[in-house]
């Protein structure tokens, strides 16, 4: 008898759940990690952005061809230097030569630490240097524009390095991306060179209208190496107007530079943007753009977009890298 009232009064002092209370508590816990889920979710989306970089790697060059120098051993240890401060997860480049040059970038970045697996090389009418894409991400599709043409003075002429449009899907953010690299300034016995890269551009536009009129809101980026000054011909052809104005993400060093321009506030602000030297001419200008359509400036995180500051960079290219980074959001 004693033993059995121990046991009585030790099961009266145990608390007691109904299994209504315990519903209602799984319930309530339910509902907590749900909201957190909504919360958090686009945080943490926001807090993994896209990296997208371009970088014409001048003559990336590593078997003859038209008598053009093949890259250092230096050369090409300052590109992937270069290419490792832009920290990429799309690399759009210009000036590659052949698949096997590409791969052979593509390794040694894997060994310093940054793989990008996915490749796409694009071979047109010039026969030395291509635009191509390495890529963290797959492709989910590929377009070649490889065969356009224009006429100029009665002639039939092509543009010489074509324009490789990919598509890529992260985390279900969409976004696509036409890389191009326009006539150069050099002087060529076929025409005028200004007028060339004006055609091209003329073209690279009727693609980029293409692309917003089936999707006004499409994400896509439309970078290169242009050849050419932001208020040029051509530029402003690529640019567009109205409401499907490209924008210009002018990226810029981030050494302390900020705020408008004080004398002109239509100008762009005084920081360092220059993408390219001209040794000839003792010249630095910007003709490396990153532009992006209406839909997609949304997602651009302009406080960590930038050009690298990578010294001695000239032993690698006459160029240098630009870099955006972008929300993997729709905004």
């Amino acid at each position: 008898m004693v033993a059995e009232d121990r046991s009585a009064r030790a099961q009266s002092r145990m608390p007691t759940f109904s299994s209504s209370k315990l519903n209602n508590r799984i319930v309530k816990k339910l509902i907590i990690l749900f909201l957190l889920g909504v919360v958090l979710g686009p945080l943490g989306q926001a807090q993994t952005p896209i990296r997208v970089a371009s970088y014409n790697v001048e003559n990336y060059i590593l078997s003859p061809i038209q008598n053009r120098p093949l890259k250092t051993k230096l050369a090409q240890a300052k590109v992937v230097e270069s290419i490792l401060a832009a920290k990429p997860d799309v690399l759009a480049l210009q000036e590659v030569g052949t698949i096997k040059a590409l791969a052979k970038l593509q390794k040694d970045l894997k060994a310093k630490g940054l793989n990008l697996p996915y490749v796409e090389h694009l071979k047109s009418f010039d026969p030395a240097i291509h635009v191509a894409y390495l890529s963290r991400y797959p492709f989910r599709k590929i377009t070649k524009h490889d065969n356009e043409s224009y006429l100029l003075n009665g002639r039939r002429l092509h543009v010489g390095r074509g324009f490789a449009e990919v598509q890529i899907s992260v985390r279900g953010y969409d976004f696509s991306l036409i890389n191009a690299h326009l006539k150069s300034k050099r002087k060529v016995p076929e025409a005028d060179q200004a007028e060339m890269r004006l055609q091209e551009a003329y073209r690279l536009r009727r693609i980029i209208d293409s692309r917003l009129k089936s999707n006004p809101e499409i994400n896509l980026v439309v970078l290169g190496d242009f050849n050419d000054y932001y208020n040029s011909k051509p530029v402003k052809a690529i640019v567009g107007r109205g409401n499907s104005r490209l924008i210009d993400t002018r990226p810029s060093e981030r050494n302390g530079d900020s705020g408008p321009n004080l004398r002109n506030s239509k100008w762009f602000p005084r920081d360092i943007s220059w993408t390219h030297f001209y040794g000839v001419e003792d010249v630095y200008s910007r003709i490396d753009y990153i532009m992006l359509s209406p839909g997609m400036a949304r997602e651009l995180n302009r406080a960590n977009s930038s050009i690298p500051v990578v010294p001695n960079w000239g032993h690698g290219s006459d160029h240098r890298p630009v870099v955006i980074s972008v929300h993997a959001k729709d905004r």
